[in-house]
């Protein structure tokens, strides 16, 4: 039997695996979908809609799964998907899609730091490092081994290229190339 803590809120606990260990006031809620070796942290609030890959480690207060901020969202039926092995640190916040793309995601290796926020409809590749306090309009790519640097702002719609970085505390309000560091007001690339 998974090792749940007395006073974390599960809908259904059959239906998460063994090997998961979810702290003290969690709260996870039905349809949702857990791997193995997942850890939950304190105060975690899992939506209903989200899937988690096996191996993700999930740290206090953070808010997986909660609708879109998007006037367009009508309460349908909608997915966040975190892929194997993520680690999504204190007060991040992931959303669910909207109807435009019935999904969000965030792939595998990834790690989301502290207050980071993906919001409706992203698409964050593998092996990305999203550093404290980035907040992501809606619509955004972000692709395999991109990192970006705390502080940072992601305009909807923006596409930020594979193994690119964006320095910290940038506004990012056009397509970063892959393979690019980029910085300045406005973001430019600059090697």
């Amino acid at each position: 039997m998974a090792d749940i803590h007395s006073t974390a809120i599960v809908a259904n606990p059959a239906l998460i695996p063994d090997s998961v260990r979810v702290g003290p006031y969690a709260i996870i809620e039905d349809d949702v979908t857990l791997g193995a070796n997942i850890w939950i942290d304190s105060h975690v609030s899992i939506k209903s809609g989200t899937r988690i890959g096996p191996g993700t480690k999930i740290f206090h207060a953070a808010a997986i799964g909660g609708p879109p901020q998007d006037l367009k969202f009508a309460g349908e039926k909608t997915e966040l998907l975190i892929g194997a092995n993520c680690k999504i640190r204190e007060y991040a916040t992931l959303n669910r899609g909207t109807i435009a793309r019935g999904k969000s995601e965030l792939g595998d290796n990834c790690l989301m730091m502290a207050y980071s926020h993906l919001a409706h409809d992203c698409i964050v590749g593998d092996n990305v490092i999203i550093a404290n306090t980035v907040q992501m309009g809606g619509h955004v790519e972000i692709h395999d081994y991109a990192i970006v640097g705390g502080g940072s702002l992601i305009h909807q719609f923006c596409r930020i290229g594979a193994h690119s970085m964006v320095g910290g505390g940038y506004k990012v309000n056009q397509d970063i190339l892959p393979y690019s560091l980029n910085a300045g007001y406005p973001i430019r690339c600059v090697g």
